[in-house]
């Protein structure tokens, strides 16, 4: 309760509150004041406001508490995380519903590229800028070319050998990109037995070879003289594929890129494939950037998805796909020549949402509400 004072002595006049006679709407109406003398406050509470609080019961204690109390604020709190700060960033943290102080957050935030264990500044200011980038190519359709064909034959005759019907077109489409166990267990639905999900996904990389047979894969226009600008820039480059590693490795051999890349993850590295991430936050850890710091390079929506659920930038190459089929991507090209440096640096400036770097919150000055006064007037009591 909260008391407006008064510093002179003030007379009220009002209607008594247990007056409650009957009226009748034919006599006129009579009302009964009583004047009430109020005392002078002292000098040192003049102006100012009185607030009136409650005595404070004495808490129990702890160990006076049934079993049953102290379960229930278990559960309270645990249903009750602490909040997020939501306060204005490094003005000392704010305190949650569980009663623990949350920490203030920097600004500006934390720059994820930086490397406090870095001894030379060069470096760590060539971190911090936007020509520390990492590259991550898939292999088929950006590279080399890529033959859907046989990748369509292979399935096929697989469900031949199986007894299995074969699947249709738009299946095919969806389990591009998957690993070979992922597609036959999730999607053709042929089986769930580890073992033999292993088996079919050996038979029918094996079926691949033999359709393949003896050609060698063939790069794709503006491959090689990319990633010779890359290597010319010290811009490291991995490759990622759901392929197996042998089967990859020999196909790196054949087109004699293997002194481009500096990482490799096939098959036997991840536990699923495209449109999951793994693969693609497997290569920057090789690498080691932060999926921030890397650029993917594919051909098909389902890398766009993978990319930007890693947090990171991706250009599509339209070699299957129409280009208006890409927009997804943050850059469509036709080949790999189409791109500079400069580009690439474009995609990772720093400023750029993924990095949190946040605009400040402005301040802004909260409007006083008045309230309404307390005091009473002598003139109103009449009307």
């Amino acid at each position: 309760m909260v008391v407006d004072t008064v510093s002179a002595s003030t007379s009220i006049i009002a209607p008594h509150l247990f007056d409650q006679r009957s009226r009748s709407p034919l006599r006129p109406l009579h009302r009964t004041f009583h004047v009430v003398a109020c005392r002078p406050l002292p000098t040192a509470f003049a102006g100012r406001r009185l607030v009136a609080r409650g005595t404070k019961q004495p808490s129990p204690r702890l160990a006076d508490w049934p079993v049953k109390a102290l379960a229930a604020m278990g559960v309270t709190k645990e249903a009750s995380p602490r909040r997020e700060y939501r306060g204005i960033p490094g003005d000392g943290g704010d305190v949650g519903d569980a009663g623990v102080t949350n920490p203030a957050p920097s600004w500006p935030p934390r720059n994820r590229a930086d490397d406090p264990k870095l001894q030379n500044p060069l470096l760590r200011q060539e971190r911090m800028g936007c020509g520390w980038l990492g590259v991550i190519f898939e292999w088929e359709g950006v590279i080399v070319e890529d033959d859907a064909e046989l990748e369509r034959q292979a399935w096929l005759t697989l469900a031949e050998e199986e007894g299995k019907s074969p699947p249709p077109a738009f299946v095919l489409r969806r389990v591009e990109g998957m690993k070979n166990e992922q597609a036959i267990s999730e999607v053709l639905c042929w089986s769930r037995d580890p073992s033999e999900l292993r088996r079919l996904a050996s038979r029918k990389e094996e079926i691949h070879s033999s359709l393949r047979g003896g050609s060698f894969h063939q790069m794709r226009n503006g491959s090689r003289e990319f990633m010779s600008t890359l290597s010319n820039y010290k811009i490291p480059i991995a490759v990622a594929t759901t392929r197996p590693r042998k089967v990859i490795e020999e196909a790196i051999e054949s087109v004699g890129a293997r002194s481009f890349f500096d990482a490799v993850v096939a098959a036997e590295d991840v536990y699923r494939g495209k449109p999951d991430p793994e693969m693609f936050l497997y290569a920057a850890q090789l690498l080691s950037f932060i999926p921030e710091r890397c650029i993917v390079f594919g051909n098909s929506n389902s890398t766009v998805e993978a990319a930007h659920d890693a947090r990171m930038k991706c250009v599509a190459v339209a070699s299957r796909h129409k280009i208006y089929e890409l927009s997804a991507a943050d850059l469509v090209v036709k080949q790999l020549d189409e791109l500079s440096v400069v580009d690439l640096k474009n995609l990772t400036d720093i400023e750029s949402p993924e990095f949190g770097m946040e605009p400040e919150p402005e301040m802004e000055e909260e409007e006083e509400v008045s309230r309404p006064s307390s005091s009473v007037g002598v003139d109103d009591l009449f009307w």
